[in-house]
């Protein structure tokens, strides 16, 4: 029974573990979206959400805690740079993994994880871009009626003028 045991050991040693999550947390830093299968995303989140958190206060004692998980020095400098800018408003979550199928070889089910805030796709961004103006069929006589009897209203009084 593993009553309590809330851990996802991923069928590795402790050593093996630790050194699989800092790998994969650093790829994540610096590409910003990995695609892994889906145990090793879970268990990635639980391992760099904190981590992140820890980034958005810049200090020494701060960078120290980071990099002894991380063991990389760029992986470290990129987290405490761009990533820790971007989610600095944020209250967590940080992460986001989706689901892409089966892999071929084993069938072993593989999901990406990635950064939320540097997908283009989901985020402010793309709302502020791609949504085109709301149109309703409802009361457009009016305004149609409306606007036409100003535009005409004030063509004769540019004529008069000129």
């Amino acid at each position: 029974m593993r009553h309590g045991d809330k851990i996802k050991n991923l069928s590795r040693t402790a050593s093996h573990r630790k050194a699989l999550l800092s790998n994969l947390a650093c790829e994540l830093i610096n590409h910003k979206r990995i695609v892994t299968t889906l145990a090793k995303a879970k268990a990635l989140r639980v391992y760099v959400e904190p981590l992140i958190t820890k980034a958005k206060e810049n200090t020494t004692h701060q960078r120290r805690v980071v990099f002894s998980y991380l063991q990389d020095k760029e992986a470290s400098k990129e987290l405490f740079g761009a990533v820790a800018e971007k989610v600095a408003g944020r209250p967590g979550g940080y992460t986001r993994i989706i689901k892409l199928g089966a892999r071929v070889g084993d069938n072993a089910e593989q999901a990406m994880i990635e950064l939320v805030d540097f997908n283009d796709v989901y985020g402010k961004t793309a709302e502020t871009k791609a949504e085109p103006a709301k149109r309703t069929r409802r009361g457009a006589s009016k305004k149609k009626a409306d606007a036409a009897t100003t535009e005409e209203a004030a063509e004769p009084k540019e004529t008069k003028e000129a």
